[in-house]
């Protein structure tokens, strides 16, 4: 369940953040403007999904923007200190252009190390009952 859940906020986060990586360096930002860009998308992208499927079981926006909050913060949030942090790190990713792998590869790469971070966030979480141990009731 804890691999499920992180699954689907890396594929909110990987939106989010491929996005925001791919407009902020094709508009020539600073690296500064285009992570931030790319943080915000991914906790944007990341709660839409949970919405999504929230809202879906029938439950009224505002129990489910609670839920998704409540139930994706924390590992958005870790997901993407991760992230980014391998991303920052990485000799040359941040100068990097679309067209070069390093760009790509340092995503990627900082993507998966990002998935095995929260997994066990999210394990905790779920084994407390938060979380998308919430999440989870709804999709019933």
């Amino acid at each position: 369940m804890a691999a499920q859940a992180t699954l689907h906020c890396l594929t909110g986060c990987a939106i989010g953040e491929i996005l925001g990586m791919v407009i902020g360096t094709a508009l020539g930002w600073g690296n500064m403007e285009t992570m931030v860009l790319a943080i915000v998308l991914a906790f944007f992208f990341g709660y839409t999904l949970t919405l999504r499927s929230i809202r879906k079981a029938g439950v009224d926006f505002r129990t489910a923007l609670r839920v998704a909050l409540a139930a994706d913060t924390l590992p958005i949030a870790v997901m993407e200190l991760i992230d980014n942090g391998v991303i920052a790190l990485w000799p040359g990713a941040m100068d990097a252009s679309l067209s070069d792998a390093l760009f790509w590869g340092a995503l990627v790469l900082s993507l998966a190390v990002a998935f095995v971070v929260t997994t066990p966030v999210n394990k905790w979480m779920i084994g407390r009952g938060k979380g998308h141990a919430v999440v989870h009731q709804y999709h019933h």
